[in-house]
C-alpha cells in the first residue's frame, strides 16, 4: 500500500524542462535564468539538459541534470502523461537579440515570461567543500593576477585559428599587462595550447581541468584582466569585479555592470562582410573580415592599465 501510494505522489509531480546548448560562458549565464524560473515556477522540479550539467550539479533550485544527447528515460520520466513545461528556445535567434534590441539575459527572460530587471540578475554556480579546495592550490608567494587572452575550448583542432581577433585578448594590451605588473603579481595566463606566449615568468595555463578548478583560480585572484568568455561569466557569479575587454562583441549584449568593460575602438577599414548572415563578425574571427589596419589601435592599452589600477 504504501508504495502505491508513493508511486501516486510521483505522478502528482510537476516539472520544468530547461533546455541550454552553447559554450560554457553560455551555459554559466543560463544559472541566472534558472533561478528565476524557480522563483515563479516553485511549485515545479526544474530539469536542466545542457552542454555543461557540472555547472548545475550543486545547484538547490535543480532537481535534475542531464547532458546534452545523454538522456536516458526521459519521455517516460518527464514527458510522457507528466505535467510539464518545457522551455527549449535558443535566444540568441530571437528578432529582438538579433537585432540587437535586447540583451542576451533580456532576450532570454522575455521569451519565458519573467519580469527582467538587469540589476537582479547573477549566475550562481556554488562550489561544495571538495571543489573549495581548489583555490588552495592556487595560491602562489604574490598576490594572482589572472589574465584570459583567448577564449573557447583548449584543444587546438577545436579552433580554425591560434587567435581569433573578435574574442581574444590583443598580444600588445596583454605584453603591456605582464610589463606593469610583473614585478607586484604572480601573473597566470590562461589561454589555449595555440595561443602566442607573454614572458618566461607568467604561468601559463592552457591544458584541460575541470570547470571547478578554473572557477577556483578566480576565487584565489586579486586582479583579473578578461575577456568575453567563460571567466567573465564565472567571475559575475562570485561578486569578482574585473577588467573585461571586448573586440568583436558587445558588453551591452553579453556582459555585467559589475565589470570594467572597456570596448574596442571603432576600426577605420571598411570591410566587406561577405560570410556574416545574422551577426556581424564571426564568432572565431576570420581573417577576412578583420576591420582594423595596420597602425589603428585596437583597445586602448591606457584604459585597461588605469582600470587594474596598475
Amino acid at each position: 500500500m504504501e508504495k502505491i501510494i508513493n508511486k501516486a505522489k510521483e505522478n502528482n509531480d510537476k516539472y520544468l524542462i530547461f533546455h541550454v546548448e552553447g559554450g560554457l560562458g553560455k551555459n554559466v549565464a543560463s544559472t541566472a535564468v534558472v533561478t528565476h524560473l524557480k522563483m515563479k515556477y516553485p511549485e515545479r522540479k526544474i530539469v536542466v539538459v545542457c552542454s555543461y550539467p557540472e555547472v548545475y550539479l550543486n545547484n538547490e533550485n535543480v532537481y535534475r541534470v542531464y547532458r546534452v544527447g545523454v538522456t536516458p528515460y526521459f519521455f517516460d520520466n518527464y514527458i510522457n502523461g507528466k505535467d510539464t513545461l518545457v522551455f527549449r528556445k535558443e535566444p540568441y535567434y530571437e528578432n529582438n537579440h538579433i537585432m540587437r534590441k535586447t540583451s542576451l539575459f533580456e532576450t532570454w527572460f522575455n521569451m519565458y515570461g519573467i519580469q527582467y530587471d538587469r540589476k537582479n540578475i547573477k549566475p550562481y554556480i556554488p562550489m561544495n567543500a571538495m571543489q573549495k579546495t581548489h583555490i588552495h592550490e592556487w595560491k602562489r608567494q604574490k598576490p594572482l593576477l589572472v589574465i584570459q587572452t583567448n577564449g573557447g575550448p583548449v584543444a587546438k583542432d577545436m579552433q580554425p585559428h591560434s587567435f581569433a581577433w573578435t574574442r581574444d585578448m590583443p598580444a600588445m594590451v596583454a605584453h603591456e599587462i605582464v610589463k606593469q605588473a610583473g614585478s607586484k603579481y604572480h601573473i597566470i595566463q590562461i589561454c589555449r595550447q595555440n595561443s602566442y606566449r607573454l614572458a618566461d615568468h607568467v604561468e601559463r595555463v592552457d591544458k584541460n581541468m575541470s570547470n571547478f578548478q578554473l572557477f577556483a583560480l578566480l576565487l584565489a585572484s586579486s586582479k583579473r584582466a578578461l575577456i568575453d568568455s567563460c571567466l567573465q561569466h564565472a567571475a559575475a557569479a562570485y561578486s569578482l569585479s574585473s577588467t573585461v575587454i571586448w573586440v568583436g562583441t558587445d558588453p551591452k549584449m553579453f556582459g555585467y555592470d559589475i565589470h570594467s568593460n572597456i570596448s574596442a575602438q571603432m576600426p577605420s577599414g571598411n570591410v566587406k562582410l561577405v560570410d556574416s548572415y545574422l551577426f556581424d563578425f564571426d564568432f572565431n574571427g576570420t581573417y577576412h573580415e578583420f576591420p582594423y589596419f595596420e597602425n589603428d589601435i585596437i583597445v586602448d592599452t591606457k584604459k585597461v592599465l588605469n582600470s587594474l589600477r596598475l
